[in-house]
């Protein structure tokens, strides 16, 4: 399936702008891949579907106009950035702890020309916008229990938790559910969708309905060594 029929599936009418700047994240992302170690992903089609339409589904969970977002550990910018792009009127917040990849993102965002996002080099836990997003999402860079932690001290009372994982995550989330409910949200919803014949991916969907408890997030070296 092609890219811009991917996008009407999803309800998304994109402008001659908005592709010109997915053609432009794709040849930078693999450009500098070449010298840095941003994707194992570089098959022009793949980097499509599995990066930018995977992170566009993230659209199907919610209405994303107006809303902030917070992206733990963006790593090239996934989810954000394609929303961003789609969906201009989204405020995202990047923070990722390698700095070789907050610069990546500064000089992508140059090129794209977006100049209203915030990026952070820094760890999740160091924050201190608690409760200050309507959505803060992540893409599988921590088993769920972890995750948790490292995400819903951020959300809005009312707002949403989303991870981005794989199918296998029914052990993650039995696991996570303590975590879950100690920092004061409920689950939503899941959203199961396919990419093609043999990839599908989760979209786990969280309401925060009670402030977290002021001590989350802990030290991380905590969070891994003693999860909720």
């Amino acid at each position: 399936m092609e890219f811009r029929d991917w996008l009407e599936k999803l309800g998304l009418k994109p402008t001659e702008k908005q592709m010109k700047q997915f053609e432009q994240y794709h040849d930078f992302l693999i450009s500098k891949n070449q010298v840095m170690n941003l994707t194992t992903i570089t098959i022009k089609e793949e980097v499509y579907l599995k990066h930018f339409v995977d992170s566009l589904h993230l659209s199907k969970a919610t209405d994303l106009n107006q809303k902030s977002i917070l992206d733990v550990g963006a790593g090239a910018g996934f989810p954000s950035i394609p929303l961003k792009i789609m969906f201009p009127s989204i405020k995202v917040t990047i923070i990722d702890a390698l700095l070789k990849r907050i610069n990546f993102l500064h000089e992508l965002l140059e090129i794209l020309q977006i100049d209203d996002v915030t990026l952070i080099h820094g760890r999740a836990e160091e924050l201190t916008q608690k409760e200050s997003f309507d959505i803060v999402t992540a893409r599988a860079i921590a088993k769920l229990n972890i995750l948790s932690e490292l995400c819903i001290p951020f959300v809005k009372r009312e707002g949403l938790f989303i991870a981005m994982k794989s199918l296998n995550f029914e052990e993650e989330l039995q696991e996570a559910r303590h975590a879950i409910r100690v920092l004061g949200a409920i689950d939503e919803k899941v959203v199961v969708y396919p990419l093609s014949e043999e990839l599908s991916h989760v979209l786990l969907i969280f309401k925060k309905t009670k402030s977290s408890p002021s001590e989350y997030p802990r030290n991380y070296g905590l969070i891994k060594k003693k999860p909720l």
